[in-house]
């Protein structure tokens, strides 16, 4: 009986597990911290960097294309019609690695201790990002890949990819694939391989109240004016009612249910409730009522308020009406919630609320919507075939309550459904001091992305 394509993939992919930890180690230790003009030439460095490791692999259409910001690498193997095109999706710039006193060896010194790497990106995007040229290499030097790939690595992400939409809009004919793979998830847990199918969207706002025209003595104009502070405090209790449910009028109106499926799945994740609380620090959790934590979390819209102040903070007293007040609202949204339609409902809701004798200023800030992948896609039937092959288990579906702005990108102008095929663990330090991969999944991790994109490939055989 003949061996199935990826097994020479697999055995190349062990036989160099020491070469790609070294040169991973290599990529790590360029310190592109993209929200640090200190580190502009080290986020460009990384990118040409990937660009010469896609073109070591076999590939020969790569560029390191400018933008306003950061640059972008893209590359692209040869076309075959016969088969599908993935886009995958990476970046490669990191978090700043303050503070820098609680790492326990260097940021950017890569070091391994129990079989795990730790380093700034190890996993959060780097080491993670790094498996597809892994996957990618030992495709090119067995065989024949089994898709059409497109490779899209941003330096930017870690900084809300000001500048990738407008890429992706002007080079929208030379992005064009049936379907995007990013692996920048975490699973559910150790050994619990993940395929996460939804992420929330999201949509921000900036309110301000205004009262008198500068700040007043409270005891010669208290009682006579409205104080904004308190105009703000009251606006932000109209917005949910007891119970804890948002009290906007139509906010819920485009929220669709859970599936029984999708229910019964999240139902028989391993969830403790307990065990989360004392990880948070909160002495109970709180929410919308009659859904599950992993509900709220995952697949229920929220209305929060991120940033509030006004008047006198400083150390001792200042008896002030202070003359405004402001706050930091933001919304994570479920598909089909429109974050436009979400933040006129709340603006026309704090208006009608707003007490007289101030002044309500509203600024719609970011928007982006929620995106979902149906669990019943080729691609996500490829992702679970090749995650039991290598874990010698079957995936579990997940959503995130968080926002990834790409994935929006990929289906508001690409038309392109993605699959979230992340190997990270949830408590991986990414954005925190020492950060870290465990080595196991990093392997397994390359192995699923290569057995993936023969499932892949597959489906259009």
């Amino acid at each position: 009986m003949a061996l199935p394509a990826h097994r020479p993939v697999l055995d190349y992919l062990h036989r160099h597990q020491e070469r790609y930890l070294d040169e991973l180690r290599e990529f790590l230790r360029i310190p592109s911290i993209s929200a640090l003009s200190a580190h502009q030439a080290d986020v460009r460095r990384a990118a040409e960097w990937l660009g010469a490791r896609l073109a070591r692999a076999g590939i020969h259409d790569v560029r390191v294309d400018e933008t306003q910001g950061h640059p972008v690498v893209f590359a692209q193997s040869s076309f075959t019609a016969e088969r599908p095109t993935l886009l995958v999706y990476g970046h490669y710039d990191v978090q700043p690695v303050d503070p820098l006193d609680q790492w326990v060896s260097p940021p950017f010194e890569p070091t391994v201790r129990d079989s795990i790497l730790y380093a700034r990106g190890a996993s959060d995007d780097k080491g993670q990002l790094f498996m597809h040229l892994m996957a990618l290499e030992a495709w090119l030097s067995t065989g024949v890949l089994p898709v059409n790939l497109k490779f899209l690595f941003e330096g930017e992400e870690e900084i809300g990819s000001p500048h990738l939409g407008q890429y992706i809009r002007e080079h929208q004919a030379e992005l064009a694939a049936d379907v995007a793979l990013i692996s920048d998830t975490p699973m559910m847990g150790e050994e619990l391989p993940s395929i996460c199918y939804a992420l929330r969207g999201l949509a921000t706002m900036e309110i301000r109240v205004s009262g008198p025209s500068q700040d007043l003595h409270s005891g010669v104009y208290g009682g006579t004016v409205m104080n904004p502070a308190q105009a703000l405090a009251h606006l932000i209790d109209t917005l949910y009612d007891a119970s804890g449910r948002i009290a906007v009028p139509g906010f819920y109106d485009q929220v669709d249910p859970l599936s029984d499926r999708e229910q019964s799945e999240l139902s028989q994740l391993p969830f403790d409730s307990e065990a989360y609380k004392a990880q948070l620090g909160v002495p109970e959790l709180a929410g919308e009522p009659g859904y599950t934590p992993l509900e709220r979390l995952w697949a229920r819209p929220t209305l929060d308020v991120n940033g509030l102040w006004s008047g006198f903070t400083g150390e001792g007293q200042k008896t002030i009406i202070p003359a405004t007040a402001h706050a930091k609202l933001s919304c994570r949204l479920v598909p089909h919630q429109d974050p436009e339609r979400i933040l006129d409902l709340l603006e026309a809701h704090l208006q009608h609320h707003c007490p007289p004798g101030v002044q309500l200023h509203v600024t719609h800030r970011s928007g982006s919507p929620a995106s979902v992948t149906s669990l019943d896609h080729p691609a996500v039937k490829a992702a679970e075939s090749a995650i039991e092959l290598v874990y010698q288990r079957p995936a579990v579906h997940i959503r995130m309550g968080g926002s990834i702005p790409v994935v929006s990108d990929f289906q508001e102008t690409l038309s392109v459904p993605t699959v979230l095929l992340g190997f990270a663990l949830p408590d991986e330090c990414f954005h925190a001091p020492n950060e870290h991969f465990h080595l196991a999944n990093f392997y397994r991790g390359a192995q699923t992305v290569a057995i993936f994109w023969e499932k892949l490939g597959a489906t259009h055989a």
